[in-house]
């Protein structure tokens, strides 16, 4: 979007996910919208990279090889309040409400709507002081 590069600059996202296919969607639509993108498919190496790089917003996929996105997020949320979107298949309550209360800004499932995480991003990033 127009008001990201104006008012912002381009902000940078991460997206874990392990589905090389739906990572390289939400890439593709996430740079369309101004975005600056990267992808990682292991959490042991999205763990390393959230705590060492800048990233604007995190995109996290629960079911991950060799770290699952909860403890991504319970790790995370010991140094760093970069904003996290959990964005996963599992649509169980008690995932919802799990992901939410270790520190997820919000959470998302899969299957998705691109406006509806597009929308998501925006009010993260607003609720986050990214204005």
């Amino acid at each position: 979007m127009v008001w990201v590069v104006l008012m912002l600059g381009k902000l940078k996202i991460l997206i874990v996910e392990d589905e090389a296919r739906i990572a390289r969607f939400v890439q593709l639509e996430l740079r369309h919208e101004g975005f600056d993108t990267s992808t990682e498919s292991n959490g042991r190496l999205a763990l390393e990279r959230i705590l060492k790089e800048k990233f604007d917003l995190v995109l996290l996929d629960i079911m991950l090889p060799e770290l699952d996105g909860m403890e991504i997020c319970r790790r995370v949320r010991q140094s760093s309040n970069v904003p996290i979107i959990m964005l996963t298949a599992k649509d169980d309550v008690s995932d919802k409400v799990q992901g939410l209360d270790i520190g997820a800004n919000d959470y998302l499932t899969k299957p998705f709507a691109m406006a509806e995480l597009l929308a998501r991003i925006r009010a993260t990033l607003r609720d986050t002081n990214h204005n």
